[in-house]
């Protein structure tokens, strides 16, 4: 006898995950369980708050409803299209971003570092207590705490893609003017309504460059990217939700370091004294160590311990024969 079909809201949620599992669906572009993306994917397909209470998993679907869930599972688990690009949108904490097949989906650990980002780059540009001269450092950092502030007036965002990270920039610093760099025309076109859609068009500038190449020379606090850094080779392994993201914003050359070095190479001279340059580099961690010692790269630590982002201040950049 064939299993009832799935009426409710809750029933749904149950059949889409065994439906993720069975599949085996890839995770990790919107959410890193099965239950919470189907939930989320549910909620946005029925027009239902992201905040419903938990009652709303008894709500019975209508037929057209029903047909519309349909739907959006079967391009999700069958097509593998991701899950972002079914509702265009993404979130980084409370900040909403327009997404669609022509930039990468937005995930980062800047959204939780950038609060000790800011910390470091606002307290090497102040005046340093005496007190800081006994604090160990590591990598030219001392200790924050026993250093004045001095607020971020110039920062940039490079590869920015929608222009999420430029965005977090210009609210973490609301003095700092901020550009934000990318190749894409594609993608800059959709950085430019996520810039609108913020009302940051008078504090985010957006470039066409490859790096800083078409960039007239400006001296940043704050140099931050969330550069292509998967080594070519390895794009061809990825699940095939990863491979609906545009190449161009994964793929980072043989060993993953061709973007990173260029930013590193140009970053010499576009650094305040005080400057810092801020990379998120996924699993290149070790490689970077290796390619980069002279930099004495400054690992910050995340709360899942993937440490997978570098500081390297301009004093270090400025003595780097690479």
């Amino acid at each position: 006898m064939a299993a009832r079909a799935p009426t409710t809201l809750g029933e749904w949620l149950q059949w889409a995950q065994r439906a993720y599992a069975r599949g085996g669906v890839a995770l990790g572009q919107v959410a890193t369980t099965a239950h919470d993306e189907a939930l989320y994917l549910l909620l946005r397909t029925l027009g239902l708050p992201l905040d419903s209470k938990p009652a709303v998993l008894k709500r019975k679907l209508t037929a057209e409803e029903t047909g519309r869930v349909e739907e959006v599972l079967r391009r999700r688990i069958k097509d593998r299209t991701p899950a972002a690009y079914l509702t265009r949108e993404a979130f980084l904490g409370e900040h909403r971003f327009y997404v669609d097949e022509r930039v990468i989906i937005p995930r980062s650990y800047f959204l939780e570092l950038l609060p000790a980002i800011a910390d470091l780059v606002e307290c090497r540009a102040g005046s340093p207590n005496p007190a800081s001269k006994r604090t160990p450092k590591k990598a030219g950092f001392g200790n924050p705490a026993l250093q004045s502030r001095k607020p971020v007036k110039r920062a940039v965002d490079v590869c920015t893609g929608s222009g999420c990270l430029a965005i977090l920039l210009a609210h973490q610093f609301p003095e700092a003017k901020v550009d934000a760099i990318e190749l894409s025309p594609e993608a800059l076109a959709v950085a430019k309504f996520n810039v609108a859609a913020h009302h940051l068009a008078a504090r985010v500038k957006l470039h066409h460059s490859d790096v800083f190449d078409a960039l007239k020379p400006v001296r940043y606090d704050l140099i931050l990217s969330n550069p292509p850094y998967v080594p070519t080779r390895e794009l061809r392994g990825l699940p095939e939700e990863f491979t609906k993201e545009p190449a161009m914003a994964l793929d980072g050359g043989r060993d993953g370091l061709d973007i990173i070095r260029k930013i590193f190479s140009q970053s010499r001279e576009r650094l305040q004294p005080h400057g810092i340059v801020v990379l998120e580099v996924g699993g290149l961690r070790a490689a970077m160590d290796r390619a980069f010692p002279e930099l004495d790269l400054h690992w910050l630590h995340t709360e899942d311990g993937e440490d997978c982002v570098c500081v390297v201040s301009a004093a270090r950049l400025a003595k780097w024969r690479g």
